[in-house]
């Protein structure tokens, strides 16, 4: 791959969007300090959503002991506007997104920079590895890197190498903003997915190294899974009707499933083929389910398979159902979000967002 003539020492700033993260956030800023650093300066950026659960105050004490890390208010208290306000105060020519829910290889940030120069690509990251702490965040974790969940995604797959739709979390030149834009501040979920969308399609590459590492902890619950991806579903109807596209056509398959289970259980009753179809379609699914589930905790451990099918029914029927909301208020009804539509914080009560 072409190498990048950027300074082989640059400035690098790091940017983490936080709300209410005191259980994690001294663990992840001491983890950054820590990591070994490639030639050259560095800085970390906290974009903090207003946290009132004593997030500030661990901030402010990080701050005395570090003087490289700034924080900044957030005050839409969402992702986007947290990474743009970060992006725009940031003074380095490379800017990596980090995440306080992550668990990070000591040589992350060197890895970034290194492979950023090696391809020279407008985006760079590692895949998306999820490891759940007790047993249904382990049960997530696994079925996050099953096909089955994902759709055959390339950014769930461990040991690939190339170019991907989307990566996880970022790294980028600066230039990169100046060219394609910052983050859509409209979308509470799937800003990065869209952001890299415009990439490509504006002629940059999103490129994904299994020599970036990094460990996501998932959900904790079934419920917060679903939750999870309802709104990745509702989400992804405005990020397809802005582009007038779809990324690819995994994004459709949970919605046309749930959309034609629910044509079935309605049509029923006044033809009996519907019906028919409708079992078969549940029959086929549970199958699927089963085997997927099987496969899956044989590749991790047996004592998740109990749990497994309702896992990925939570992550398909969330999805899906989240996709046909967005079908409704976006194309058909023609309107904007919700008003008063929720921002999920991990596995917290859902907060309610009044400036949409």
């Amino acid at each position: 791959m072409p190498k990048n003539k950027m300074n082989p020492s640059p400035f690098v700033s790091v940017i983490i969007p936080v709300c209410n993260e005191a259980a994690y956030i001294s663990a992840v800023i001491s983890s950054i300090f820590s990591q070994e650093q490639s030639e050259g300066e560095y800085e970390i950026i906290v974009a903090d959503g207003m946290s009132d659960d004593g997030t500030r105050d661990i901030l402010a004490e990080l701050q005395v002991r570090h003087p490289r890390l700034k924080v900044i208010d957030n005050p839409m208290r969402r992702t986007p506007a947290g990474l743009n306000a970060a992006i725009a105060t940031a003074k380095g020519s490379v800017i990596i997104r980090m995440d306080a829910h992550t668990i990070y290889a000591q040589d992350y940030l060197k890895q970034c920079v290194t492979i950023h120069q090696e391809t020279g690509a407008d985006n760079v990251g590692g895949p998306w590895v999820a490891r759940g702490k007790g047993y249904i965040s382990k049960a997530i974790a696994a079925a996050f890197q099953s096909p089955f969940a994902v759709g055959g995604a390339r950014g769930h797959r461990l040991e690939y190498t190339g170019p991907v739709d989307t990566v996880y979390l970022g790294c980028w030149p600066i230039e990169t903003f100046r060219k394609f834009g910052l983050f859509d501040e409209e979308l509470v979920r799937n800003q990065d997915d869209e952001h890299n969308l415009r990439i490509i399609r504006g002629g940059g590459r999103v490129w994904q190294s299994p020599r970036i590492k990094s460990w996501y902890t998932p959900r904790s619950s079934l419920r917060a899974l679903f939750r999870q991806y309802y709104q990745y579903g509702y989400w992804k109807v405005r990020v397809i009707q802005k582009h007038r596209l779809p990324a690819s056509i995994r994004h459709l398959v949970p919605g046309l499933f749930v959309a034609g289970l629910m044509a079935c259980v309605l049509v029923s009753p006044f033809w009996a083929l519907a019906r028919w179809v409708g079992m078969a379609a549940v029959g086929c699914y549970g199958g699927c389910v089963l085997l997927a589930s099987l496969i899956t905790a044989g590749k991790s451990e047996w004592r998740l398979a109990p749990i497994l099918p309702a896992v990925f029914a939570a992550y398909h029927f969330g999805y899906g159902i989240g996709f046909l909301h967005g079908v409704l208020d976006f194309i058909v009804l023609k309107r904007g979000p919700r008003r008063g539509a929720t921002v999920l914080t991990r596995d917290s009560q859902p907060r309610k967002e009044s400036h949409q």
